[in-house]
């Protein structure tokens, strides 16, 4: 960390021999090929494989550029000077031990050389183990990194291997190194009445947590009283994880590497250890908290009057799980029934008020597996946001813009407090033109004069669509139209919630970024403002780690997908096509939400296809026959390999609105299915029913 860096996409003068270096990061190829990402610069730089060194996937690093590669036009070359910062350290596989030394053998083809691991290294692993190393050392000159054993994977269940190897591939350790642990012991339970008098004590008022039935890390709590003249005292209380973790603590560094928690379908991989996120800082019911809390005087319509932020002790009285706030809203009776009615209906108003002045309305869904005790999937469930969820989200989303609203006030020294701020940049040009002019197919028209006026028509649009069969296809392809939110220093709004000020305070027990604006808001508050340093370089850091995690819950996603569809070989489904590409296109079950490729290859008896854009399809150039995003197809599973995570499916039967079923290839099938089925059954036309867009709630 003391290593001093160049801030990515700036040109330096190297002072050994006169040539110019970048920094970026490096994304490699399968044939080892790599191009460095630049921020600032429309050209990756080409870095060829001899000139990687030692450089992997996802790496940071410093890049001296070629002469040939500056002219105009052409594609910058370099070579590799520097690893500044690995993506990953630690990787799984086989143990290769020889009388006096040994190897380990990676899983991942993301690591292309064995590591070399010294026999007093080895930490009792023995030949044939399957085990986790970690880095320690790699020389440029070297060809192989010299490694230690970390951990034996004592189960040998694919699943426990894949799942680890995911997380570790996208530099997620799997362990918490022993003075983090040793850190995390020192807190005493319960709170000290010296610290309880400084803070505003809330143990007196009803409070509350609702959560998912698993969830074990509660971050958040509400409070509510009511106060004269039809008013009403609502609180938001944050975990106070910031009093535990104290800046430049071994803590503190362990949670800013990893930056984020890691949800999987059959695990959680903390940010905090387990003493922290699921002990001292979770707001359990009946016991006494430190808390950060936002309290806010407003009335029953949900217009706030005044509003109070500062460092709390609470006391939740009753910890709900969504469902059973679902049923009370629904009219079951239940614990505080009239408090979470009140609660449902202001945060009706606020969602309201909030799509009224430019929040953008997409649905999502969320798709969970059911598990058997081995981590096997053996069901799948389709998850809406109901008025619960709403109800939570609508009082963080509150909680945080205030937040945001507050510190973006503050100055120090007339220039505004560095603050790591949730943005979200207005949808790309290119991409809006292509995806409005598809739009104006069924009837929906975009007025892309202003962000505000694009906004309203994506509201719009949704309006329209509700319900009807292209809802599916604008709901997937708008959502792909939207920038990605980030966290930045640089505080440009909140564009798909019509926030102009935005931040993530409500999370820190699982979002690194939620301690750093604690610290902030604390300092403010306190009047005792010391600009934490380098925060653009924390945002970044941040952004990408829940990039990475994202990846890795997208790739275990996948991987239950093949799973569970491997005892489904031969068998037919109704899918919507939901991607197009040159080499075929993706569908997607109905039924069970399994999405795979059917390849082009596989429709070359039907008519030679090209790859429209601007159609979202692909379209036959003899026969005009058409598979388009969002088009019903009936497809039959045909294989489903776990190694590369990939579900492949023949098409059986066209778009039903095309009348007609494709040449069919003899496959082999089990009895009983695909194609030994009746007559009747193979006639069938493919039914389908819509998908929204399945995303999880971040803000």
């Amino acid at each position: 960390m003391a290593q001093k860096k160049t801030k990515p996409g700036k040109r330096k003068k190297d002072s050994n021999n006169g040539s110019n270096t970048v920094t970026g990061r490096i994304d490699i190829t399968r044939s080892g090929m790599g191009f460095v990402i630049v921020e600032g610069q429309n050209k990756d730089i080409l870095i060829k494989k001899d000139n990687l060194n030692n450089a992997l996937n996802g790496d940071e690093v410093r890049v001296e550029l070629a002469d040939r590669g500056r002219k105009f036009g052409s594609r910058p070359e370099g070579k590799v000077t520097e690893v500044i910062r690995r993506k990953q350290n630690e990787f799984s596989g086989r143990l290769d031990v020889h009388p006096n030394f040994a190897f380990m053998i990676p899983d991942s083809d993301k690591m292309p050389v064995d590591i070399f691991i010294p026999m007093h290294m080895l930490n009792e692993a023995k030949h044939g183990d399957h085990v986790m190393v970690r880095i320690t050392e790699w020389s440029p000159k070297a060809k192989s990194p010299v490694g230690e054993i970390i951990s034996i994977l004592t189960d040998e269940s694919s699943n426990e291997i894949a799942m680890q190897s995911l997380l570790v591939e996208n530099g997620f350790p799997l362990t918490f190194p022993d003075d983090v642990i040793e850190e995390s012991e020192r807190y005493p339970e319960g709170v000290d009445a010296k610290e309880a008098k400084k803070r505003k004590d809330m143990r007196g008022t009803l409070t509350f947590t609702i959560d998912p039935v698993d969830a074990k890390d509660f971050d958040d709590a509400i409070s509510i009283k009511p106060l004269k003249g039809g008013m009403y005292e609502i609180g938001v209380h944050i975990a106070d994880v910031s009093h535990y973790i104290e800046p430049g603590s071994a803590l503190d560094k362990e949670a800013y590497i990893r930056a984020t928690s890691v949800y999987l379908p059959d695990r959680v991989l903390p940010m905090l250890p387990e003493r922290l996120s699921n002990g001292l800082c979770s707001l359990r019911p009946d016991e006494d908290k430190y808390t950060f809390s936002a309290i806010f005087k407003m009335d029953a319509k949900g217009k706030v009057k005044d509003y109070w932020l500062g460092k709390t002790v609470i006391r939740s009285n009753r910890r709900f799980t969504y469902e059973e706030a679902q049923e009370m809203i629904e009219g079951a009776d239940g614990d505080h029934k009239d408090e979470i009615l009140l609660l449902n209906e202001i945060a009706k108003t606020l969602r309201a008020a909030r799509f009224k002045k430019g929040a953008i309305n997409f649905s999502s869904q969320e798709v969970r597996f059911k598990l058997d005790e081995t981590g096997k999937p053996i069901g799948i469930v389709v998850k809406e946001s109901k008025e619960a969820h709403q109800l939570i989200e609508e009082f963080m989303l509150l909680a945080n813009r205030t937040v945001a609203e507050y510190v973006s006030e503050q100055t120090y020294k007339d220039k505004p407090v560095p603050f790591p701020y949730r943005v979200h940049d207005v949808p790309d040009e290119a991409k809006l033109g292509v995806f409005s002019a598809f739009a104006a197919r069924f009837g929906h028209r975009f007025n892309m004069n202003t962000p505000d006026s694009i906004a309203s028509s994506f509201n719009e649009m949704l309006k329209q669509a509700q319900g009807r069969p292209e809802q599916h296809v604008l709901e997937s392809l708008g959502i792909r139209t939207m920038a990605k939110a980030v966290y930045t220093t640089e505080n440009i709004g909140h564009y798909g919630l019509g926030f102009k000020d935005y931040c993530h305070f409500t999370s820190p027990i699982r979002r690194y970024p939620d301690v750093l604006v604690h610290r902030v808001l604390e300092q403010c508050l306190n009047n005792e403002i010391k600009p934490i340093k380098q925060m653009e370089q924390l945002c970044r850091h941040c952004s990408d780690q829940e990039r990475r995690a994202m990846e890795a819950e997208r790739a275990a996603n996948k991987y239950k997908q093949v799973e569970f569809m491997r005892d489904y070989i031969g068998e037919e489904f109704e899918a919507v096509i939901s991607g197009v590409a040159s080499f075929g296109f993706w569908a997607e079950t109905v039924e069970h939400k399994c999405e795979g490729m059917v390849s082009i290859a596989d429709l070359a008896e039907i008519d030679e296809f090209e790859h429209v854009d601007g159609e979202y399809a692909l379209i036959g150039r003899r026969t005009g026959a058409r598979f388009g995003i969002g088009d019903k197809v009936k497809v039959r599973v045909a294989a489903a390999n776990l190694d590369k995570r990939q579900i492949d499916y023949v098409l059986v039967a066209m778009p039903e609105q095309q009348q007609h079923r494709p040449p069919q290839k003899k496959r082999a099938t089990r009895p009983g299915q695909g194609e030994n089925r009746s007559p009747q059954g193979q006639k069938r036309s493919a039914q389908g029913e819509k998908r929204t867009a399945s995303k999880r709630k971040k803000g």
